[in-house]
């Protein structure tokens, strides 16, 4: 990997949060290039990071041992076939990280013979602590696995799925999922605000209350019900919160929302790929 062009199309944030990765795994900055067209966001990278930058999607293609698809999924049809004929000529290892284009609408427009990985990463790979689903075929092979993996991991964990289909559901769990947790913490902040804390301090004490749970079932071995049941007293204040939210059915609720948003991950995915 260290002796490799990774060449990004696309300067945005997510291709900001892997660069930054990367360097900081090992990568030299020189070994990376970004094709980017608005002049600002070059001078930003290039200054941030000490990557090269060039205007033209082809000129980064041309070097490309390793390509990062890294723009929006309106877009992506027509770089990606604007892009195929330099592609074809060195068929380097492609990662597309746009939200629902299919592999095989992917494929097409790239070339049958590119060796491509889909990737779904979510917000928080932007701290170093996101969550990337990765899919290829089996044309795809173990080394380019191991270097597209290499990659993901530089912003938190990656995890290979079996089947394309399971790229739906990890976009409702993970890929949606930060804006779940933030929409409760939003929910126990203004809470407490209620219950007469002073605004500061109910920020302060949700968000590490969330980071600290997150934190001990990360790394714990213990399952999550039984993390629970270790904060749960019988009788005591947990356990009648607990009742609270179980008397409402919040885990429906929740198997409503994901279900919602992976039918709706579907659906865009065929849209986005039909043309």
């Amino acid at each position: 990997m260290k002796t490799k062009t990774l060449a990004f199309i696309g300067g945005g944030n997510m291709a900001s949060a892997l660069i930054k990765g990367l360097i900081e795994d090992g990568i030299p900055p020189q070994n990376i290039l970004v094709a980017e067209p608005d002049d600002q966001r070059r001078e930003q990278l290039a200054a941030s990071f000490g990557v090269r930058t060039v205007d033209d999607n082809s000129l980064a293609a041309n070097e490309a041992d390793i390509l990062i698809l890294a723009v929006k999924p309106q877009v992506l049809k027509a770089v990606a076939t604007a892009l195929a004929p330099a592609l074809n000529r060195k068929k380097p290892l492609c990662l597309s990280i746009a939200a629902g284009i299919r592999h095989a609408s992917l494929q097409a427009w790239l070339g049958e013979d590119i060796p491509l990985v889909r990737v779904m990463p979510n917000t928080p790979a932007m701290l170093g602590a996101g969550a990337s689903g990765l899919y290829a075929p089996a044309s795809v092979g173990d080394d380019q696995r191991s270097e597209a993996e290499h990659i993901m991991r530089a912003t938190g964990i990656a995890v290979w799925l079996d089947d394309e289909s399971q790229m739906d559901a990890l976009t409702a769990v993970s890929g949606s999922g930060p804006a779940y947790f933030f929409l409760f913490m939003e929910a126990m902040e203004n809470s407490a605000r209620k219950l007469g804390l002073p605004d500061k301090t109910a920020h302060l004490l949700v968000l590490q209350t969330a980071l600290g749970a997150a934190r001990m079932a990360m790394e714990s071995a213990t399952e999550l019900e039984d993390l629970r049941r270790s904060v749960t007293s019988p009788g005591g204040t947990t356990e009648k919160a607990l009742d609270s939210f179980r008397e409402h059915e919040l885990e429906k609720l929740v198997d409503k929302a994901l279900t919602a948003a992976r039918d709706r991950s579907i659906e865009m995915s065929t849209a986005m790929g039909e043309d």
